[in-house]
């Protein structure tokens, strides 16, 4: 007779084709979802981050009812919650006395740590738990391991052509379509203002999503973030509403312009499909394959493509598997000794800096800003400003729907930060203002002059890019790529340099004034 089994669902695991769901007896199993002060509080999350969480989870719960799912769930605010997965366990385990405990390996390491804690803290033994890998991923953590053994650098290029191998995406036998792995060279085009610019879908909240909004906003009154307008979709219906419509009417233009950025365009020619993938509502592979057919079509151009397939296949399993191989270590790098306390106006969006103001200000009112946003923005200028890059990480956490620790750490601490020492990337993404001024208009309406580089009124971002790369030049001036770079550095005349780092020590002393 088939053992019944207590089935947990996680808040990022919302998809019928679990593992933990394979192979269950929808008579005799339960499926246990749970609310958890703990999950909505290590971090300071954004408000619509957990409403949209929250509200997806209802309604996966509902969907898997519908499937004729026994369904246990525990709301935020049931007033017996124990307020953390360990303490809903052993409730669950007292209700239901399962003979096994089933669940698809946790994405985050505390979790996994904490799952691991259970046969010792619940008493139960050991093979009464079940862990299964997570097959949403193409590449499992052994395999990401198998790779990168002996390998002298992990850089993901490589990586990403493996997964195009494995998958066939975009591939012409052995070769890829087009002659070339990658058309990134393409897709840096500045926008312009379009009145027929493209939107992603919205979904319409309706009674279940309503009952979340309240909830949270009676619970996290003070917190980060405008609740409302919300608009994710929470649904596996929406999900692919928003899909459809990013492939009919956004993608095509997508490769050309996914590094530009405009005041008043919170989305331009992005998916925003990336809170539906991460919690589980879109399948990235499937995503993948319609992409992929679209090009086929003659509907969008290769480059387009290409692109976005190279941000699923490519850099998000990358990150992935770097995460697992080289965490809980990976958490505390810090390469090079940024200490800086993250300024107020991360949260606020209370600075003459246009750029920043316009990027924390669309995380405010959205939970989401694309990933140029992130990086050539927010993330450049506390690498420049050498703020510790554990606090950044904490932000980057806390502020976006998509953020999940497996796939925000390495972004942060490796691509953003350079914390892990070119690890994960050959140099630091460092800039002046002038990559800004080149793919947005921000600096038009900015305190701050893009043009100067030292002196009162001129743009932090320059004379910081020059001190960021004085102060660490013992660390930094070995790196092949920054070799011209500094090999500019070398030629100013010493007056030129000795302004660039007193106006740069002006700048951090005033940090919080800017």
């Amino acid at each position: 007779m088939t053992a019944k089994n207590l089935i947990l669902i996680m808040g990022d695991q919302l998809n019928p084709g679990l593992p933990a769901l394979a192979q269950a007896d929808r008579s005799r199993d339960v499926v246990l979802m749970v609310e958890v002060a703990e999950e909505t509080t290590y971090v300071p999350h954004h408000r619509k981050k957990i409403a949209f969480i929250l509200s997806a989870m209802r309604h996966f719960a509902a969907e898997l009812s519908g499937d004729g799912w026994q369904i246990d769930y525990v709301k935020l605010d049931d007033e017996a919650n124990a307020g953390s997965f360990t303490g809903e366990v052993a409730r669950a385990i007292e209700r239901h006395a399962p003979d096994r405990i089933r669940l698809t390996e946790p994405g985050e390491w505390r979790v996994a740590e904490m799952v691991a804690g259970w046969p010792d803290g619940l008493g139960l033994p050991v093979d009464v738990l079940h862990i299964l890998s997570d097959n949403r991923f193409l590449c499992s953590r052994a395999e990401f391991a198998d790779w990168a053994s002996g390998r002298k650098q992990l850089r993901m290029e490589y990586f990403y052509r493996e997964m195009r191998r494995k998958t066939g995406l975009l591939m012409d036998g052995d070769k890829p379509t087009g002659g070339k792995w990658n058309f990134d060279k393409q897709n840096r085009k500045p926008a312009e203002t379009d009145l027929f610019m493209p939107r992603p879908r919205q979904a319409h909240p309706e009674d279940m999503t309503q009952a979340v909004l309240q909830l949270v906003a009676e619970r996290f009154p003070d917190g980060f973030g405008d609740l409302e307008p919300f608009w994710f979709a929470v649904t596996r219906e929406q999900a692919v509403l928003a899909r459809d419509r990013f492939l009919q009417e956004v993608l095509p233009h997508f490769g050309d312009y996914q590094d530009a950025m405009l005041l008043g365009e919170d989305f331009l020619y992005h998916s925003v499909l990336s809170p539906c993938i991460n919690v589980g509502l879109l399948d990235p592979l499937d995503l993948c394959r319609r992409v992929e057919k679209a090009w086929q079509n003659g509907d969008v151009p290769l480059n387009a493509a290409e692109g976005f397939i190279r941000q699923i296949i490519g850099w998000r399993e990358y990150v992935r598997g770097i995460y697992w191989l080289k965490m809980p270590e990976y958490a505390e790098m810090n390469h090079l000794n940024a200490e800086r306390d993250l300024p107020a106006f991360y949260w606020t969006g209370e600075t003459g800096m246009a750029c920043v103001r316009a990027v924390v200000d669309q995380t405010k009112r959205q939970a989401y800003t694309h990933h140029i946003q992130r990086l050539m923005v927010t993330g450049t200028f506390a690498l420049l400003a050498g703020i510790r890059p554990q606090q950044v990480h904490e932000w980057y956490l806390s502020v976006y729907a998509d953020a999940f620790e497996w796939v925000e750490l390495p972004n942060t601490l490796g691509m953003s930060q350079f914390a892990d020492g070119g690890l994960l990337g050959s140099k630091p993404y460092a800039a002046s203002g002038s990559y800004i001024d080149r793919m947005s208009d921000y600096c038009g309406s900015c305190t701050y002059s893009v043009k100067q580089r030292t002196g009162e009124g001129a743009c932090p971002f320059n004379a910081l890019y020059w001190d960021f790369l004085a102060r660490n030049a013992d660390t930094l001036r070995g790196n092949p790529r920054l070799g011209p770079v500094y090999s500019t550095w070398d030629r100013m005349k010493e007056d030129t340099r000795v302004a660039c780092r007193a106006s740069a020590e002006r700048i951090l002393e005033r940090l919080e004034e800017l």
